[in-house]
């Protein structure tokens, strides 16, 4: 048996925008237009519609044509987990549609060897006038599996969407979030050798996200394959190996995913540890105040992408006030490649602190000192609200981004150890080893927090 479960090879999709068909016309136009074809046959002048008829068939539009794939080509191997990223419009979900086969590709060739599920839209392949149940074993055919090995799975499928009360309702009497919760369930339990999952999962909530990703996860320890689309970077670095950069319909990048997440932020921000906002009516902002700039910089003030981890890293933002009379709580969020908040830190400035913000632009910096944070990428995430009353100016999740290196030379927390060390954060600690200790006097030690 090969072990590639999708081989792609110059895959294209292309579309015609612009164009509007002809109006379907009514019974009495189809009756008119035969017996006017029979007349004509017979020699005989056809009568005149009559002139306060109205034509119901329009004019075509001119249209164009629109490449939303343009020659992609790549294999996938026997349990690999492969995230798609890249900005909206690149052609995600047009490649996993055609993955589906839910369209066909315009030209090039898909072979994929095994039972695929997917989940591209909330209730994908659910019949609304079926109940849950009925839904359930629906999906389980169209997979291909027997009937009997679908109870098999029901219980896990139940339990996992938390449906169980409305099990045997209509799926068309569900919210979308019961809907979403099924649907993930069923994809996910149903065994499909290929589980393709969409950004979706974007509009559940925090804790059921959390749950989708634990279950992706073992479904992937299984030896399954999975394509994951997403927008969320932590996500997609956190459960693929690997990841494939599509831009205007054309793989641009493919390999190791930290890599591959690290260059499409390094093209959509322009440089993946600086961001700014030149033009006001782009910039976000609230009634009394915008954002201008982020910034991941060095102790002399320059714009860094990849930090040694024994050195500090300052998070800057600068924002403009435009009203007076209020109070001001910049804050900033540091977030790791598995999605976990490792710093939520609010400005501690005493000069600032319970003060009106007059009018103005202001740089606000966060510093994060040397040895404390682990290897890896990190994402900032800044926002501002103002004081009494508690207003939210703007809330910029992810905006850039930087890389922390621990080379295992001089100072670090890892010494002379080379393998990978665990911890979200890593910081140098101070140790104190005796020998005899029984022999030695323990040192009273103080600690100010």
């Amino acid at each position: 048996m090969s072990d590639i479960a999708i081989r792609v090879e110059g895959l294209s999709k292309q579309y015609r925008i612009g164009a509007r068909r002809k109006a379907h016309n009514t019974l009495r136009d189809h009756l008119m237009s035969g017996l006017q074809s029979l007349w004509s046959r017979n020699g005989h002048q056809p009568p005149a519609r009559n002139s306060g008829s109205v034509e119901s068939a329009k004019p075509e539009v001119e249209s164009t044509l629109f490449w939303a794939l343009q020659d992609v080509s790549f294999d996938v191997k026997r349990g690999e987990t492969v995230g798609i990223v890249g900005r909206n419009g690149a052609g995600k979900s047009t490649l996993l549609k055609l993955l589906s086969r839910i369209t066909e590709p315009t030209s090039g060739r898909i072979e994929i060897d095994g039972r695929v599920a997917a989940l591209l839209e909330v209730g994908t392949g659910f019949h609304n006038e079926l109940t849950g149940r009925e839904n359930i074993y629906l999906n389980g055919t169209i997979l291909g599996m027997k009937r009997a090995e679908i109870p098999r799975q029901l219980d896990e499928i139940v339990a996992f969407s938390e449906v169980e009360q409305f099990l045997d309702t209509p799926v068309k009497r569900y919210s979308s979030g019961m809907t979403l919760r099924l649907a993930f369930a069923v994809a996910a339990h149903l065994n499909p050798e290929i589980l393709i999952v969409d950004e979706v999962l974007a509009v559940g909530d925090a804790a059921f996200q959390k749950k989708c990703m634990g279950k992706m996860e073992g479904v992937a320890k299984e030896g399954r394959t999975i394509f994951f689309v997403s927008h969320n970077m932590p996500a997609v670095t956190r459960l693929c190996q690997r990841a494939i950069l599509l831009e205007d319909g054309k793989l641009c990048r493919d390999g190791n995913s930290h890599e591959v997440v690290s260059a499409y932020l390094h093209s959509e921000l322009g440089t993946m540890s600086a961001r700014e906002w030149t033009d006001p009516l782009k910039a976000p902002r609230g009634e009394v105040a915008m954002l201008r700039a982020v910034r991941v910089c060095t102790s002399d003030g320059r714009s860094e992408e990849a930090f040694d981890i024994r050195k500090p890293v300052g998070l800057e933002m600068e924002y403009e006030v435009l009203k007076p009379g209020y109070k001001f709580m910049p804050s900033m969020e540091l977030w790791n490649e598995e999605g976990v908040c490792l710093i939520d830190s609010i400005e501690y400035d005493p000069n600032w602190r319970g003060r009106v913000r007059p009018p103005g632009r202001y740089r606000s910096t966060a510093w994060i000192p040397g040895n404390y944070l682990a290897e890896g990428t990190l994402f900032v995430t800044v926002y501002l609200e103002t004081v009494d009353p508690k207003i939210k100016q703007f809330y910029e999740k992810q905006v850039v981004a930087f890389s922390v290196v621990d080379s295992g030379e001089g100072d670090s927390a890892r010494v002379d150890f080379a393998g990978k060390l665990r911890g979200v954060v890593r910081p140098r600690l101070d140790w104190n080893t005796v020998l005899n200790p029984e022999n030695v006097q323990p040192e009273r030690v103080t600690s100010e927090l």
